[in-house]
Protein backbone atom coordinates (compact mmCIF):
# COMPACT_ATOMS: atom_id res chain seq x y z
CA UNK A 1 0.00 0.00 0.00
CA UNK A 2 1.06 3.58 -0.45
CA UNK A 3 2.38 5.70 2.39
CA UNK A 4 -0.29 7.99 3.74
CA UNK A 5 1.90 11.10 3.96
CA UNK A 6 4.68 10.47 1.44
CA UNK A 7 7.90 12.38 1.67
CA UNK A 8 8.42 15.07 -0.94
CA UNK A 9 10.71 13.70 -3.61
CA UNK A 10 13.81 15.60 -4.59
CA UNK A 11 12.53 15.18 -8.13
CA UNK A 12 9.59 17.54 -7.69
CA UNK A 13 10.02 18.73 -11.24
CA UNK A 14 8.96 15.29 -12.38
CA UNK A 15 5.62 15.17 -10.60
CA UNK A 16 3.99 14.85 -13.98
CA UNK A 17 5.52 11.38 -14.17
CA UNK A 18 2.49 9.74 -12.68
CA UNK A 19 3.83 6.26 -12.21
CA UNK A 20 6.77 4.01 -12.95
CA UNK A 21 5.20 1.45 -15.27
CA UNK A 22 6.57 -2.04 -15.67
CA UNK A 23 6.99 -3.30 -19.21
CA UNK A 24 7.76 -6.96 -19.74
CA UNK A 25 9.76 -7.45 -22.93
CA UNK A 26 10.49 -10.62 -24.83
CA UNK A 27 12.52 -13.13 -22.84
CA UNK A 28 14.57 -13.71 -25.98
CA UNK A 29 16.42 -10.48 -25.21
CA UNK A 30 19.62 -10.85 -23.22
CA UNK A 31 20.18 -8.01 -20.77
CA UNK A 32 23.15 -7.17 -18.64
CA UNK A 33 22.26 -8.30 -15.12
CA UNK A 34 23.43 -5.14 -13.38
CA UNK A 35 21.79 -2.55 -15.64
CA UNK A 36 19.92 0.10 -13.54
CA UNK A 37 16.80 -0.14 -15.73
CA UNK A 38 16.51 -3.92 -15.58
CA UNK A 39 15.19 -6.15 -12.84
CA UNK A 40 14.57 -9.87 -13.04
CA UNK A 41 11.35 -11.72 -12.32
CA UNK A 42 10.12 -15.30 -12.19
CA UNK A 43 11.07 -18.17 -9.91
CA UNK A 44 14.48 -18.54 -11.53
CA UNK A 45 14.92 -14.78 -12.11
CA UNK A 46 15.14 -15.20 -15.88
CA UNK A 47 12.37 -12.84 -17.01
CA UNK A 48 13.70 -9.33 -17.70
CA UNK A 49 11.55 -6.38 -16.61
CA UNK A 50 12.31 -2.90 -17.88
CA UNK A 51 11.88 -0.19 -15.23
CA UNK A 52 11.14 3.34 -16.38
CA UNK A 53 12.96 5.97 -14.32
CA UNK A 54 11.50 9.46 -13.72
CA UNK A 55 14.76 11.28 -14.55
CA UNK A 56 14.13 10.43 -18.20
CA UNK A 57 11.10 12.77 -18.18
CA UNK A 58 13.38 15.78 -18.66
CA UNK A 59 16.78 14.56 -19.76
CA UNK A 60 18.37 11.91 -21.96
CA UNK A 61 20.98 9.72 -20.33
CA UNK A 62 23.16 7.37 -22.37
CA UNK A 63 23.04 4.60 -19.78
CA UNK A 64 19.26 4.65 -19.69
CA UNK A 65 18.84 5.17 -23.41
CA UNK A 66 21.06 2.27 -24.46
CA UNK A 67 18.57 -0.40 -23.36
CA UNK A 68 15.89 0.50 -25.86
CA UNK A 69 18.39 1.28 -28.60
CA UNK A 70 20.36 -1.93 -28.19
CA UNK A 71 17.32 -4.17 -28.42
CA UNK A 72 15.28 -2.09 -30.89
CA UNK A 73 12.34 -1.57 -28.53
CA UNK A 74 9.47 0.24 -30.22
CA UNK A 75 6.29 2.08 -29.30
CA UNK A 76 3.39 3.71 -31.04
CA UNK A 77 0.95 6.38 -29.86
CA UNK A 78 -2.55 6.27 -31.32
CA UNK A 79 -5.43 8.76 -31.09
CA UNK A 80 -3.87 10.82 -28.33
CA UNK A 81 -1.16 13.41 -27.77
CA UNK A 82 0.85 12.10 -24.84
CA UNK A 83 3.96 14.24 -24.80
CA UNK A 84 5.12 12.94 -21.44
CA UNK A 85 4.74 9.28 -22.46
CA UNK A 86 6.53 9.93 -25.75
CA UNK A 87 9.39 11.70 -23.97
CA UNK A 88 9.78 8.95 -21.35
CA UNK A 89 9.87 6.22 -23.98
CA UNK A 90 12.17 8.09 -26.35
CA UNK A 91 14.61 8.86 -23.55
CA UNK A 92 14.70 5.16 -22.69
CA UNK A 93 15.84 4.43 -26.23
CA UNK A 94 12.51 3.30 -27.70
CA UNK A 95 11.88 4.32 -31.29
CA UNK A 96 8.43 5.41 -32.42
CA UNK A 97 6.73 3.53 -35.23
CA UNK A 98 3.78 4.48 -37.40
CA UNK A 99 0.34 4.11 -35.75
CA UNK A 100 -0.53 1.42 -38.31
CA UNK A 101 2.60 -0.64 -37.61
CA UNK A 102 2.36 -3.98 -35.80
CA UNK A 103 6.06 -3.97 -34.90
CA UNK A 104 5.88 -2.54 -31.38
CA UNK A 105 6.48 -3.45 -27.76
CA UNK A 106 4.09 -0.85 -26.32
CA UNK A 107 0.98 0.73 -27.79
CA UNK A 108 -0.32 3.80 -25.98
CA UNK A 109 -3.78 4.85 -27.12
CA UNK A 110 -6.33 7.39 -25.96
CA UNK A 111 -9.37 5.23 -26.63
CA UNK A 112 -10.72 1.70 -26.27
CA UNK A 113 -9.23 -1.00 -28.48
CA UNK A 114 -11.13 -3.04 -31.05
CA UNK A 115 -11.32 -6.79 -30.33
CA UNK A 116 -9.40 -7.71 -33.49
CA UNK A 117 -6.45 -5.58 -32.31
CA UNK A 118 -6.43 -7.24 -28.90
CA UNK A 119 -6.62 -10.72 -30.41
CA UNK A 120 -3.56 -10.03 -32.58
CA UNK A 121 -1.25 -9.12 -29.68
CA UNK A 122 1.91 -11.17 -29.19
CA UNK A 123 3.23 -12.15 -25.78
CA UNK A 124 5.85 -9.36 -25.66
CA UNK A 125 3.39 -6.59 -26.58
CA UNK A 126 1.51 -4.36 -24.17
CA UNK A 127 -1.41 -1.96 -24.57
CA UNK A 128 -2.62 0.60 -22.04
CA UNK A 129 -6.29 -0.42 -21.91
CA UNK A 130 -8.29 -3.46 -20.88
CA UNK A 131 -11.33 -4.50 -22.87
CA UNK A 132 -14.61 -3.25 -21.37
CA UNK A 133 -12.89 -0.72 -19.11
CA UNK A 134 -15.91 1.47 -19.89
CA UNK A 135 -17.57 -0.54 -17.09
CA UNK A 136 -15.66 1.89 -14.86
CA UNK A 137 -15.19 4.97 -17.01
CA UNK A 138 -18.76 5.44 -18.28
CA UNK A 139 -20.66 7.10 -15.46
CA UNK A 140 -23.87 5.11 -15.97
CA UNK A 141 -22.06 1.75 -16.10
CA UNK A 142 -19.95 2.66 -13.06
CA UNK A 143 -23.00 3.51 -10.99
CA UNK A 144 -24.93 0.42 -12.06
CA UNK A 145 -21.99 -1.81 -11.18
CA UNK A 146 -21.66 -0.25 -7.74
CA UNK A 147 -25.43 -0.43 -7.26
CA UNK A 148 -25.29 -4.15 -8.03
CA UNK A 149 -22.60 -4.61 -5.38
CA UNK A 150 -24.76 -2.69 -2.89
CA UNK A 151 -27.64 -5.08 -3.55
CA UNK A 152 -25.41 -8.16 -3.34
CA UNK A 153 -23.12 -7.28 -0.45
CA UNK A 154 -25.12 -4.71 1.48
CA UNK A 155 -25.74 -1.03 0.84
CA UNK A 156 -23.56 0.12 3.73
CA UNK A 157 -20.55 -1.87 2.53
CA UNK A 158 -20.56 -0.17 -0.88
CA UNK A 159 -21.89 3.26 0.07
CA UNK A 160 -19.14 5.02 -1.87
CA UNK A 161 -21.20 7.08 -4.34
CA UNK A 162 -24.06 9.55 -3.75
CA UNK A 163 -27.60 8.42 -4.54
CA UNK A 164 -27.92 8.46 -8.33
CA UNK A 165 -30.53 7.96 -11.06
CA UNK A 166 -30.02 7.30 -14.78
CA UNK A 167 -32.37 9.42 -16.88
CA UNK A 168 -34.63 9.21 -18.76
CA UNK A 169 -35.19 5.54 -17.78
CA UNK A 170 -35.39 6.29 -14.03
CA UNK A 171 -37.08 9.68 -14.27
CA UNK A 172 -40.15 8.68 -12.25
CA UNK A 173 -38.01 7.18 -9.48
CA UNK A 174 -36.03 10.40 -9.37
CA UNK A 175 -39.18 12.52 -9.11
CA UNK A 176 -40.45 10.35 -6.25
CA UNK A 177 -37.15 10.84 -4.44
CA UNK A 178 -37.10 14.56 -5.23
CA UNK A 179 -40.51 14.95 -3.57
CA UNK A 180 -38.81 13.90 -0.31
CA UNK A 181 -35.47 15.67 -0.85
CA UNK A 182 -35.39 18.86 -2.90
CA UNK A 183 -31.68 18.69 -3.41
CA UNK A 184 -29.78 20.32 -4.96
CA UNK A 185 -28.92 17.62 -7.50
CA UNK A 186 -26.05 17.53 -9.96
CA UNK A 187 -26.50 16.56 -13.62
CA UNK A 188 -23.76 14.80 -15.62
CA UNK A 189 -23.77 13.35 -19.16
CA UNK A 190 -22.94 9.64 -18.94
CA UNK A 191 -19.92 9.78 -21.26
CA UNK A 192 -18.42 13.27 -20.96
CA UNK A 193 -15.20 14.47 -19.37
CA UNK A 194 -13.45 17.66 -18.19
CA UNK A 195 -16.61 19.04 -16.60
CA UNK A 196 -18.50 19.35 -19.87
CA UNK A 197 -22.28 19.38 -19.59
CA UNK A 198 -22.34 19.37 -15.77
CA UNK A 199 -24.78 21.63 -13.91
CA UNK A 200 -26.83 21.80 -10.71
CA UNK A 201 -30.62 21.89 -10.41
CA UNK A 202 -33.15 22.43 -7.65
CA UNK A 203 -36.15 21.29 -9.67
CA UNK A 204 -36.72 18.38 -12.13
CA UNK A 205 -38.12 20.88 -14.64
CA UNK A 206 -34.62 22.33 -15.01
CA UNK A 207 -33.24 19.07 -16.40
CA UNK A 208 -32.67 18.71 -20.13
CA UNK A 209 -33.10 15.11 -21.28
CA UNK A 210 -31.80 15.36 -24.83
CA UNK A 211 -29.31 12.60 -23.98
CA UNK A 212 -28.75 9.94 -21.34
CA UNK A 213 -27.70 11.63 -18.10
CA UNK A 214 -26.89 10.89 -14.50
CA UNK A 215 -28.65 12.77 -11.71
CA UNK A 216 -26.83 12.50 -8.39
CA UNK A 217 -27.52 13.90 -4.99
CA UNK A 218 -25.20 16.89 -4.63
CA UNK A 219 -22.82 16.63 -1.68
CA UNK A 220 -23.48 20.02 -0.11
CA UNK A 221 -21.15 19.61 2.87
CA UNK A 222 -17.75 19.35 1.19
CA UNK A 223 -14.60 19.69 3.25
CA UNK A 224 -13.32 23.21 2.64
CA UNK A 225 -9.87 24.76 2.76
CA UNK A 226 -9.89 28.53 3.20
CA UNK A 227 -13.61 28.33 2.29
CA UNK A 228 -12.90 26.76 -1.12
CA UNK A 229 -14.25 23.45 -2.33
CA UNK A 230 -11.76 20.93 -3.73
CA UNK A 231 -11.55 17.36 -4.96
CA UNK A 232 -8.69 14.90 -5.29
CA UNK A 233 -7.32 13.22 -8.42
CA UNK A 234 -5.64 9.89 -7.70
CA UNK A 235 -3.78 7.72 -10.18
CA UNK A 236 -4.53 4.00 -10.01
CA UNK A 237 -2.73 1.36 -12.06
CA UNK A 238 -4.26 -2.06 -12.71
CA UNK A 239 -1.97 -4.69 -14.21
CA UNK A 240 -4.37 -7.63 -14.02
CA UNK A 241 -8.05 -8.36 -13.37
CA UNK A 242 -7.52 -12.10 -12.87
CA UNK A 243 -6.19 -11.92 -10.22
CA UNK A 244 -6.97 -8.28 -9.52
CA UNK A 245 -3.71 -6.36 -8.99
CA UNK A 246 -3.97 -2.69 -8.02
CA UNK A 247 -1.28 -0.05 -7.47
CA UNK A 248 -2.13 3.38 -6.06
CA UNK A 249 0.42 6.07 -6.81
CA UNK A 250 1.46 7.80 -3.60
CA UNK A 251 1.18 11.27 -5.11
CA UNK A 252 -1.87 12.97 -6.59
CA UNK A 253 -3.53 16.34 -7.01
CA UNK A 254 -5.95 18.47 -5.02
CA UNK A 255 -7.93 20.70 -7.39
CA UNK A 256 -9.65 23.78 -6.03
CA UNK A 257 -12.65 25.78 -7.16
CA UNK A 258 -11.98 29.46 -7.81
CA UNK A 259 -14.94 30.98 -5.93
CA UNK A 260 -15.53 30.54 -2.20
CA UNK A 261 -18.20 27.98 -1.38
CA UNK A 262 -21.71 29.04 -0.40
CA UNK A 263 -24.42 26.49 0.36
CA UNK A 264 -27.31 28.85 -0.43
CA UNK A 265 -29.28 28.16 -3.59
CA UNK A 266 -28.70 31.66 -5.01
CA UNK A 267 -25.29 30.54 -6.32
CA UNK A 268 -26.40 27.19 -7.70
CA UNK A 269 -25.41 28.10 -11.26
CA UNK A 270 -21.91 29.29 -10.40
CA UNK A 271 -19.74 26.52 -11.84
CA UNK A 272 -16.54 28.17 -10.55
CA UNK A 273 -17.89 27.59 -7.04
CA UNK A 274 -19.34 24.10 -7.35
CA UNK A 275 -17.09 22.37 -9.89
CA UNK A 276 -13.41 21.68 -9.24
CA UNK A 277 -12.38 20.51 -12.72
CA UNK A 278 -9.26 22.22 -14.02
CA UNK A 279 -10.82 22.50 -17.48
CA UNK A 280 -13.61 24.58 -15.96
CA UNK A 281 -11.70 26.72 -13.46
CA UNK A 282 -8.80 27.63 -15.74
CA UNK A 283 -11.31 29.90 -17.51
CA UNK A 284 -11.97 31.83 -14.30
CA UNK A 285 -10.32 35.21 -13.84
CA UNK A 286 -9.58 34.09 -10.26
CA UNK A 287 -7.61 31.01 -11.30
CA UNK A 288 -4.11 30.98 -9.82
CA UNK A 289 -1.43 28.75 -11.34
CA UNK A 290 1.90 27.90 -9.78
CA UNK A 291 4.85 27.17 -12.04
CA UNK A 292 7.39 26.69 -9.23
CA UNK A 293 7.95 22.93 -8.75
CA UNK A 294 9.24 23.59 -5.23
CA UNK A 295 5.86 25.00 -4.10
CA UNK A 296 3.15 22.38 -3.55
CA UNK A 297 0.45 24.26 -1.62
CA UNK A 298 -0.18 27.43 -3.60
CA UNK A 299 -2.78 28.26 -6.22
CA UNK A 300 -5.65 26.13 -7.48
CA UNK A 301 -3.65 22.89 -7.65
CA UNK A 302 -1.86 21.34 -4.69
CA UNK A 303 0.01 18.09 -4.48
CA UNK A 304 -1.64 15.28 -2.52
CA UNK A 305 1.30 15.39 -0.11
CA UNK A 306 0.68 19.07 0.61
CA UNK A 307 -3.03 18.45 1.14
CA UNK A 308 -2.40 15.64 3.62
CA UNK A 309 0.17 17.68 5.53
CA UNK A 310 -2.29 20.57 5.78
CA UNK A 311 -5.13 18.31 6.99
CA UNK A 312 -2.88 16.67 9.56
CA UNK A 313 -1.84 20.09 10.89
CA UNK A 314 -5.57 20.87 11.21
CA UNK A 315 -5.99 17.80 13.41
CA UNK A 316 -7.58 15.53 10.81
CA UNK A 317 -6.93 11.79 10.89
CA UNK A 318 -5.21 11.46 7.52
CA UNK A 319 -4.26 7.83 8.09
CA UNK A 320 -7.91 6.87 8.48
CA UNK A 321 -8.85 9.07 5.52
CA UNK A 322 -6.40 7.33 3.20
CA UNK A 323 -7.50 3.91 4.39
CA UNK A 324 -11.04 4.85 3.41
CA UNK A 325 -9.82 6.17 0.05
CA UNK A 326 -7.99 2.90 -0.64
CA UNK A 327 -11.11 0.98 0.40
CA UNK A 328 -13.15 3.08 -2.06
CA UNK A 329 -10.68 2.36 -4.88
CA UNK A 330 -10.65 -1.38 -4.22
CA UNK A 331 -14.45 -1.62 -4.06
CA UNK A 332 -14.83 0.41 -7.24
CA UNK A 333 -12.54 -1.93 -9.16
CA UNK A 334 -14.19 -5.00 -7.62
CA UNK A 335 -17.53 -3.80 -8.98
CA UNK A 336 -16.29 -4.23 -12.57
CA UNK A 337 -13.78 -7.03 -12.00
CA UNK A 338 -15.85 -9.91 -13.35
CA UNK A 339 -16.97 -8.14 -16.53
CA UNK A 340 -13.47 -6.96 -17.44
CA UNK A 341 -11.85 -10.28 -16.52
CA UNK A 342 -14.36 -12.11 -18.73
CA UNK A 343 -13.62 -9.75 -21.62
CA UNK A 344 -9.89 -10.38 -21.18
CA UNK A 345 -10.42 -14.14 -21.43
CA UNK A 346 -12.45 -13.63 -24.58
CA UNK A 347 -10.25 -11.13 -26.43
CA UNK A 348 -6.75 -11.00 -24.93
CA UNK A 349 -4.40 -13.86 -25.92
CA UNK A 350 -1.80 -13.37 -23.16
CA UNK A 351 -2.48 -12.42 -19.54
CA UNK A 352 0.26 -9.77 -19.50
CA UNK A 353 -0.85 -7.89 -22.65
CA UNK A 354 -2.92 -5.21 -20.89
CA UNK A 355 -2.50 -2.65 -18.16
CA UNK A 356 -4.46 0.50 -17.43
CA UNK A 357 -3.92 3.78 -15.64
CA UNK A 358 -7.16 5.28 -14.28
CA UNK A 359 -7.79 8.72 -12.87
CA UNK A 360 -10.02 8.48 -9.77
CA UNK A 361 -11.78 11.71 -8.78
CA UNK A 362 -12.74 11.73 -5.11
CA UNK A 363 -14.58 14.34 -3.02
CA UNK A 364 -14.05 14.50 0.74
CA UNK A 365 -16.95 15.77 2.81
CA UNK A 366 -16.86 17.68 6.10
CA UNK A 367 -17.08 14.38 8.02
CA UNK A 368 -13.90 13.23 6.28
CA UNK A 369 -15.81 10.64 4.25
CA UNK A 370 -14.50 10.16 0.69
CA UNK A 371 -17.03 9.92 -2.16
CA UNK A 372 -16.26 8.61 -5.63
CA UNK A 373 -17.17 11.16 -8.30
CA UNK A 374 -15.93 9.33 -11.40
CA UNK A 375 -13.20 7.17 -12.92
CA UNK A 376 -11.38 8.66 -15.91
CA UNK A 377 -10.14 6.83 -18.97
CA UNK A 378 -6.71 8.03 -20.15
CA UNK A 379 -6.30 10.67 -17.41
CA UNK A 380 -4.23 13.72 -18.18
CA UNK A 381 -0.57 13.38 -17.20
CA UNK A 382 0.07 17.12 -17.28
CA UNK A 383 0.63 19.14 -14.12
Amino acid sequence: MVGYIPSVSALKTFRKTIMTLLLCVSSNYLFTRDHPCITWSGLSKTIPILLFVPEAAVSKDGTICCVGERYSLAFKIVRTESRLVRRILTNHGFHEVHPNSNDFNLMWTGSHLKPYILRSLQDFQKVNHFPRSYELTRKDRLYKNIQRMQQTHGFKNFHIVPQTFVLPSEYQEFCNCFAKDKGPWIIKPVASSRGRGIYLVSNPNQISMDENILVSRYINNPLLIDEFKFDVRLYVLVTSYDPLLIYVYEEGLARFATVKYDRTSKNIKNTFMHLTNYSVNKKSSDYVSCDDPEVEDYGNKWSMSALLRYLKQEGKDTTMLMRQVEDLIIKTLLSAELQIAAACKMFVPHKTNCFELYGFDVLIDSNLKPWLLEVNLSPSLAW
